[in-house]
């Protein structure tokens, strides 16, 4: 499990029980990496006091908000599983809903390597709903990933396919596309949302369009320039 979170002292620990009892010890060898974005409240000193009592838990801090992307990155580069679990810091993603993923990658082919939730239930703002509407469908008639959720936080894709797209920032809400370039397949599977209880949102919708249209626009030059032809060693 990923978790990057940043300012999110107050779901902190109610999340990090969600996880333990969504991934109960003894029958799935696990751990928690939870990548600190450079937090200015006391989300650091919450996790210390965790990582006492929780020894799957796993801390990285940041020196400097660096953003989801770069958080996420980081949790997965110091991950020793073969598959990564990502989910937001805010609670709005269920952990119960990690056992949906791993049925879901069980039963699939093994060329499909992205596991994307789709909040088919989105308990967000109705300005939130209509401008993530509005981005999905911008993006996949540009794109053609055909993902109809990219911004859902719960993910699960292989540690390996992951470390080998190109990285930038704001990437995590392109890996669909990004692995499909890559030539893997990528499935959806619906999840649960739930509202935000705790803490407030660190978006809104202006910076998402102005800095999502400019990342579309690259994702697609990254897409039309793509070559990955069939290789064999041959001696």
């Amino acid at each position: 499990m990923v978790v990057p979170t940043f300012n999110e002292q107050d779901n902190v620990a109610p999340l990090v029980r969600e996880i333990l009892a969504s991934l109960p010890r003894g029958t799935l060898v696990f751990e928690i990496l939870y990548v600190d974005d450079g937090s200015t409240d006391d989300t650091l000193a919450v996790l210390h006091a965790l990582k006492a009592k929780v020894p799957e838990l796993r801390i990285i801090r940041h020196s400097v908000n660096a953003g989801q992307s770069a958080a996420i990155r980081t949790g997965v580069r110091a991950a020793r599983g073969e598959w990564i679990a990502t989910l937001d810091g805010d609670g709005q993603n269920d952990p119960a809903d990690i056992a949906r993923l791993c049925t879901e990658r069980d039963r699939s082919p093994p060329e499909v390597k992205l596991f994307a939730g789709w909040r088919t239930q989105r308990r967000d703002s109705r300005s939130k709903r209509w401008a993530s509407k509005w981005a999905n469908a911008l993006r996949g008639r540009l794109l053609r990933d055909d993902t109809p959720d990219t911004g859902c936080g719960m993910k699960l894709f292989e540690r390996a396919a992951y470390l080998d797209l190109p990285a930038f920032d704001h990437m995590h809400r392109f890996l669909p596309a990004l692995m499909q370039r890559a030539g893997w397949r990528t499935a959806s599977v619906p999840v649960n949302h739930r509202p935000r209880t705790r803490g407030a949102s660190k978006y809104n919708n202006l910076d998402r369009a102005l800095v999502g249209i400019s990342d579309l626009l690259g994702v697609a030059w990254l897409i039309k320039r793509a070559k990955f032809p069939a290789a064999e060693e041959l001696g």
